[in-house]
């Protein structure tokens, strides 16, 4: 989006007088100096500051979908549905917290607020994600153990210490980072391949009782404990 644009939304001020602000330096785009009006920011993750007041389009929305399977997690895309199809119009200028690939169902949470969004994806806080999976072979201690150890991936790459809960049929896995299909593989890598797996839990934050293709508004102090 042009900076100009994302001002003037956010009811800053005029087309004409950001020019000026903007010639001031008065505006700041991820701690820069902006360069002009037409200046193309990230209206979801770039930080804009008029005279040292953050600017943001509204109030900060965090919402949680139990995202069923067959959707990608996407904005857009040619040749898939996307999660976006189950939000409804208000909603369409949130962006997804990380992602869960097509056949994964569960918890996606969806949010206007870049920090939060860095905060909960970034590699460095390891948030807490929990995953229920049912799996072909009976996971047992052994692959616990592997599992607190740090699982290596078929090729090669070495996991974080993770944590396996056994139960007849399948798993309970917790892990704190977000490698591509990481579950899938890390169970795959103990011949256990996943045939359902649905995240539960991220943060603290829990799905509960939210049916497939569900969603609901967070309150503050849910934000709050997220961050």
């Amino acid at each position: 989006m042009r900076l100009d644009k994302f001002l003037s939304e956010a009811n800053v001020a005029s087309r004409k007088a950001i020019k000026q602000m903007i010639k001031e330096a008065r505006v700041r785009v991820d701690g820069v100096p902006a360069k002009s009006p037409d200046q193309k920011i990230d209206e979801h993750t770039s930080q804009v500051m008029v005279d040292g007041k953050e600017i943001r389009l509204g109030g900060r929305i965090v919402l949680m979908l139990h995202k069923p399977a067959g959707f990608v997690t996407s904005t857009s895309d040619p040749r898939d549905r996307t999660v976006m199809e189950l939000l409804p119009a208000e909603y369409q200028k949130l962006f997804p917290v990380g992602r869960l690939d097509k056949e994964t169902e569960g918890m996606l949470l969806f949010t206007n607020d870049g920090e939060l969004g860095h905060r909960l994806t970034a590699p460095k806080h390891q948030v807490e994600k929990r995953y229920y999976a049912e799996t072909d072979g009976q996971p047992d201690e052994k692959d616990a153990e592997a599992f607190r150890q740090g699982i290596i991936l078929r090729d090669g790459t070495k996991c974080l210490p993770a944590e396996l809960e056994p139960f007849p049929g399948g798993c309970y896995v917790t892990v704190r980072e977000g490698k591509y299909h990481q579950v899938r593989r890390m169970l795959a890598s103990r011949g256990k391949p996943v045939t359902y797996l649905r995240r539960e839990m991220e943060g603290g934050l829990k799905l509960g009782g939210l049916r497939p293709g569900e969603f609901r508004i967070l309150q503050d102090e849910e934000v709050i404990n997220l961050l």
